[in-house]
């Protein structure tokens, strides 16, 4: 049997990597909620009070991001909310890896399961998305009711170690529902209209073509982005609660008649960015209040 995707030390590298963060944390409890941050997104991290701050490099095993708008680091601190109150303790990573940066899905996927096997509980996974959803516009935040993974790759596959969950993990509920009425209270205190939808994940760098992108219309998709799915599977092999978030940051290809660009997606972030951190202020005590009741 094939290994390819799975290291069969897998679960020491990831427990000496848990080591490490804990090191590094000295007296700080571990957060039961982490955020990963998308492309433009890694703002959140600069909200973050009392912030200590973990490179990337510096973690055994972790990979390193290569993308821009990654800073390629954990920080962990407190969130507070809008109108005030106590902070809610987090791990964000700002930043995350893709299969198209050379990484396989296991790769890409480790340091959730690092972080879930530390003692993460939940996490906020975001991204920057193509509009495929005709009703859709830059700068909507959607939330991710369910997906399709069309990269042909499962951070899964390989060797299996029932330490890391089920060797066939449910997938029927991969999107939290309770959270999700989370976020819709949270949109709905703020004034803010949150769309609902599916997202697709395809390998990228390049982005679709438009011929791909009707077909994803008929499959179904709302959104396409090149992340998070592979992330979202591996939590819920390990029991690990999500919610998914998407900034629709450009219409995707053959929608609107301009060229799709990266930078694109970045100034469509840094509009937004206030809203989406606002939000996830808002609805991440009310996560972590669910996970300690």
């Amino acid at each position: 049997m094939s290994n390819r995707g799975q290291d069969p030390e897998l679960v020491k590298h990831l427990d000496l990597s848990g080591d490490f963060i804990r090191l590094r944390l000295g007296e700080r409890a571990v957060p039961k909620l982490g955020i990963i941050l998308g492309s433009g997104l890694g703002g959140l991290a600069d909200e973050i009070q009392d912030p200590l701050f973990v490179p990337y490099a510096d973690v055994p095993y972790f990979p390193v991001s290569t993308v821009e708008g990654h800073a390629g680091r954990l920080v962990v601190g407190g969130l507070n909310l809008p109108g005030g109150g106590d902070p809610t303790p987090v791990v964000a990573l700002q930043g995350r890896f893709h299969l198209y940066e050379g990484y396989d899905a296991s790769q890409v996927v480790f340091p959730v399961r690092a972080l879930a096997r530390l003692g993460v509980e939940a996490f906020v996974v975001s991204n920057a998305a193509g509009g495929i959803n005709a009703e859709f516009k830059p700068g909507d935040l959607m939330t991710i009711t369910d997906h399709i993974n069309l990269t042909g790759q499962n951070p899964l596959m390989g060797s299996h170690d029932d330490r890391l969950g089920p060797r066939f993990p449910d997938m029927s509920a991969a999107y939290d529902l309770e959270f999700r009425g989370f976020l819709n209270e949270a949109a709905a205190e703020r004034g803010l209209e949150l769309k609902e939808g599916v997202y697709t994940v395809l390998s990228g760098p390049s982005y679709e073509t438009p011929a791909e992108v009707r077909m994803l219309r008929l499959l179904g998709c709302d959104a396409c982005g090149m992340s998070t799915i592979p992330e979202v599977v591996a939590c819920r092999q390990l029991g690990v609660r999500v919610l998914g978030i998407s900034l629709i940051s450009n219409h995707a290809a053959g929608i609107a008649p301009q060229p799709l660009t990266h930078q694109e997606v970045m100034e469509t972030a840094s509009h937004v960015a206030p809203e989406f951190v606002a939000l996830i202020k808002t609805v991440a005590p009310r996560i972590v209040a669910s996970l300690e009741g």
